[in-house]
């Protein structure tokens, strides 16, 4: 009898570590990678954004796979992929 109740705690110790695993880690890491992508799907043209190399741009066209940025004050204009866009700035409210 012993044997059994040492054998489902541990199973039962497994099952805990693995709740503390998904819902500190695993379930976190997926909202941020669901709004990432949600966030780059919805790039549209005018939004300030920056890329996760530290580029901060405009977008001057938006494509299926890649987006178009704007750098600088010479308008130099550069493709990137989407994957690369890191942040988008949020737009302000007109008064």
């Amino acid at each position: 009898m012993g044997s059994t109740q040492q054998m489902i705690m541990g199973i039962l110790m497994w099952v805990a570590v693995f709740a503390v695993f998904y819902f500190l880690l695993i379930r976190p890491q997926k909202k941020k990678e669901k709004q990432l992508k949600e966030m780059r799907e919805t790039l549209a043209v005018g939004d300030k954004v920056s890329t996760i190399g530290g580029i901060i741009a405009t977008v001057a066209k938006v494509e299926e796979d890649h987006v178009v940025l704007e750098l600088g004050p010479n308008r130099n204009k550069v493709p990137f992929e989407k994957w690369a866009i890191g942040t988008v700035e949020p737009k302000k409210k007109s008064e």
